[in-house]
């Protein structure tokens, strides 16, 4: 059971002086040895102020150098990584921390103050370590201090099986943000399936939108350049400066959700830009849309690759396909209400469809298996499968089924696996419409109401029927394209009729207008359902 942070150290005992990462917002460079050195130097001076193995550290930093560097020095001392969104919303950030019960924090100034502001939920912490000058007042400035530690090798911790190296939060798309533990041996799999499948290592240079993917670029022996950019924001990102430094560092790998590369694909095309670097997109986070891989098809090297590969914070990656076979084979039967193709599992993976059940499963063996293009719940089983929630016993109950010593993670998504071995993704299975007599499931549903060309995306959520209780009715949400030239009342008469044609829509009745869904904050791209159905709610219900 190996330490990940073993992989930098063999990246710059094999790759010296090539440089490892670079911030694009500063223009800072470090090698390979220089990032190997200043993690080591980090977890010397953590170390000595009484960081040891298995306190848990909630690291507040941006995306930077000191990001990376702070987060494998970490793992080298055996430290447990805690990683919180900061833009999940302050209450759900403080209902986290009170979930772990950090012993030590290290932030930016800015990440410091909102520790003494709320104080009472960090009572936890032991020591404090502020990232960046504060005058003393919100802690050690760690920065200043590693100085004296340069040019200390450290022994790099060995954990034993079941040591954690990190805690990472879900989004909350549905429901409360969870603490999803990780063992190195995560970690450990998720790299070789990056190194495997995806063919990345030491010939490439990474632009991640996510940050924690620029750690597994160094870790692979990647130049990571981070990007300048808000990663709580990528719908928002500059596609100027994206493409400016893709261009500038002669980028060849990227990932990044759908609406960070909606964005910079309509800049490409505007622009006639055409990023011939770039030879390998990843695309995650929501189902990705066909047009949209085209649209990035067009904007990188002509023999590129997009991948969209599909899993969750629980189990990353687990199914993959590329974007050819998306557009020339799938897309076409997505946009008819077939669901989104998310591929074949990877290898090692293992993936079923079972019937839906929304109570905890105490056995494999309680659980049906579904046929072939018959709509179930997605389980998997594999390497990169996380074994539990931190503090959190009901749900990992609710989304673990035992299997003689193994387990199944429930992905809470449905969806069906088709003759040639494909999963194909029909929505959250939260977010399904349970009627009188049949249910409906959001994606295929959406994908009726997307074929308007004035409708960016939809939702289709439930509110209660009235005249029967226990039950939904479906509403269709919609959130127009801007300047369509189309009033409401136009849009939602024209896509009614669009959906009447179609076995699966034709009998929703209500149509709503919703000018800016609420997403996600890691993605930008999930579509926070639940809200719009309380909006829903009280607009038909009242």
């Amino acid at each position: 059971m190996r330490n990940i942070a073993f992989t930098l150290r063999e990246a710059a005992e094999k790759l010296e002086e090539k440089t490892g990462l670079i911030e694009a917002a500063t223009g800072k460079k470090l090698s390979f040895r220089e990032l190997e050195n200043y993690s080591d130097a980090f977890a010397s001076m953590l170390r000595s102020s009484g960081v040891n193995h298995g306190d848990r550290v909630m690291l507040m930093v941006k995306p930077s150098a000191d990001f990376i560097c702070l987060t494998f020095a970490l793992f080298k001392v055996g430290a447990v990584t805690i990683l919180i969104d900061p833009g999940m919303g302050y209450k759900n950030l403080l209902r986290c921390i009170d979930k772990v019960k950090p012993d030590i924090f290290i932030g930016i100034p800015k990440a410091c103050l909102f520790k003494r502001v709320f104080s009472k939920h960090f009572s936890s912490i032991k020591k404090t370590f502020c990232v960046g000058p504060s005058f003393g007042l919100l802690g050690k400035n760690i920065l200043g201090a590693v100085k004296a530690f340069s040019n200390q090798p450290f022994e790099i911790y060995q954990p034993a099986e079941k040591d954690l190296a990190a805690i990472i939060f879900t989004t909350g798309s549905t429901g409360p943000p969870k603490g999803v533990r990780y063992e190195h041996s995560i970690f450990a799999a998720q790299l070789e399936h990056l190194r495997k499948y995806y063919k990345i290592g030491s010939s490439d240079i990474d632009q991640p939108a996510f940050p924690l993917f620029a750690l597994f670029s160094t870790a692979l022996g990647a130049c990571a350049v981070i990007p300048d950019m808000d990663p709580t924001k990528p719908a928002y990102v500059d596609p100027k400066k994206f493409v400016a430094s893709i261009d500038q560092y002669k980028v060849s790998y990227s990932f990044g959700s759908p609406a960070l590369w909606n964005v910079v694909s309509h800049y490409c095309i505007k622009n006639k830009i055409r990023l011939k670097t770039v030879k390998k997109v990843l695309m995650a986070g929501a189902p990705v849309p066909g047009e949209l891989i085209g649209r990035v098809f067009s904007s990188i090297a002509e023999d590129a690759e997009i991948y969209t590969p599909y899993g969750a914070t629980e189990s990353l990656p687990i199914v993959s396909i590329e974007g050819r076979e998306i557009v020339q084979e799938t897309w076409p039967q997505t946009v008819k209400g077939m669901g989104t193709c998310v591929g074949r599992p990877l290898p090692g993976i293992q993936i079923r469809i079972i019937e839906i059940n929304d109570a905890p499963i105490g056995d494999i063996v309680e659980a049906v298996e579904c046929k072939n293009n018959i709509i179930g719940e997605i389980i998997v089983q594999g390497d990169v499968v996380t074994k539990a929630y931190e503090n959190n016993a009901e749900e990992t109950r609710l989304a673990k089924i035992p299997d003689q010593g193994s387990f199944w993670h429930r992905m809470g998504d449905t969806g069906y696996k088709d003759e040639n071995g494909r999963i194909w993704f029909c929505g959250r299975k939260a977010h399904r419409v349970v009627m009188t007599g049949q249910t409906k499931y959001t994606i295929p549903c959406e994908a009726i109401a997307n074929n308007h060309p004035a409708v960016f995306r939809s939702a289709m959520v439930p509110i209660a029927d009235k005249n029967y209780p226990g039950f939904f009715s479906p509403v269709m949400i919609l959130e127009p394209t801007k300047n369509n030239g189309l009033s409401e009342e136009q849009l939602i008469d024209e896509v009614k009729r669009l959906c009447s044609v179609s076995d699966l829509t034709s009998d929703i009745e209500h149509f709503l207008v919703h000018t800016s869904f609420p997403v996600d904050i890691r993605h930008n791209a999930k579509i926070f359902r639940e809200k719009l159905a309380v909006w829903a709610e009280g607009k038909i219900n009242g």
